[in-house]
């Protein structure tokens, strides 16, 4: 009996073993924009999904889905990272940053359609808090859909302009921010931004590449700095095209919209000749380093 036991540990401890070392391995695509929809089937179909293609996914979530999220995202840590999405403008805001931090939360977002502009000073103890907690943020840059006209909102493109993300990167610098869409179109002020600030990535989800898939050689010309040694450029050595990062920006359950976006990443890194190394970066390595700082 007391070899059984013993025999019985030792699988214990290399099954268990296994399996943290699988864990610690980074996956093959982490996507930095999943808008959970509410949904608990939709969890199941996301996480099939993920499955599939060795992924892993920020999930967005707002505070009212946090408490029947939470226990999924526990359960699947290996594919899914909480991320809070709050309203900067409400009046709890502070409050919900902390119990998205206590729920195991890594990130906020995707943080869209401010009363002020992104860098107004009245939001920056939300950034602080969230520096404080070594969380990532996930902000909407650029155009706004405008799905009902004929009522009125109180929404503008001029306060979440990509420009804004330069103030906060330099305000807050161990806090990574996530500028989602590139600031479409504004392509070329967010590269420039990126270039000089470590801590601020873009994803390309939305429209950008779509509207230019016939024209995706123009990002060449806007991540241009790369292998250029000059006072004009970082001296990380990285490929210019590693201040993207992967996001499909899943909304209303289209989980389809996940293989559509990655292949427009594909074929846009593909024709811009972005070499694999980089690539790998972009679709996983970058954002892994982000959430393991010490590995």
């Amino acid at each position: 009996m007391r070899t059984l036991r013993w025999a019985w540990a030792v699988l214990w401890f290399a099954v268990s073993a296994v399996t943290a070392l699988a864990q610690s391995a980074p996956p093959r695509i982490i996507d930095c924009h999943v808008h959970h929809n509410g949904d608990p089937a939709f969890l199941q179909k996301l996480l099939a999904k993920l499955d599939s293609v060795d992924g892993m996914t920020f999930l967005l979530v707002l505070p009212r889905d946090l408490a029947s999220t939470k226990p999924f995202i526990d359960q699947h840590s290996n594919r899914l990272v909480g991320f809070g999405s709050i309203d900067v403008d409400d009046a709890h805001a502070l409050e919900q940053i902390d119990r998205f931090h206590a729920a195991g939360f890594r990130g906020l977002g995707e943080l869209e359609n401010p009363r002020k502009d992104y860098n107004d000073p009245s939001y920056w103890p939300l950034y602080a808090r969230a520096e404080q907690y070594g969380m990532i943020i996930l902000f909407h840059t650029g155009i706004s859909a405008r799905n009902t006209p004929k009522v009125a909102e109180d929404v503008s493109v001029e306060r979440q302009r990509v420009t804004s993300l330069d103030g906060i990167a330099r305000h807050f610098p161990g806090l990574t921010l996530i500028g989602a869409h590139m600031g479409n179109p504004e392509y070329a002020f967010a590269a420039e931004i990126g270039r000089w600030n470590p801590n601020v990535y873009f994803d390309l989800s939305g429209s950008s590449l779509i509207k230019l898939q016939n024209n995706y050689a123009i990002f060449k010309s806007i991540f241009w700095w790369s292998g250029v040694e000059s006072l004009h450029t970082p001296k990380s050595g990285a490929n210019a095209f590693e201040k993207l990062v992967f996001g499909s920006d899943v909304f209303d359950g289209d989980l389809p919209e996940f293989d559509r976006a990655l292949e427009r990443y594909h074929k846009m890194l593909d024709t811009c000749e972005v070499p694999q190394k980089a690539q790998e970066n972009i679709f996983s390595g970058t954002l892994w380093r982000v959430l393991h700082p010490t590995s």
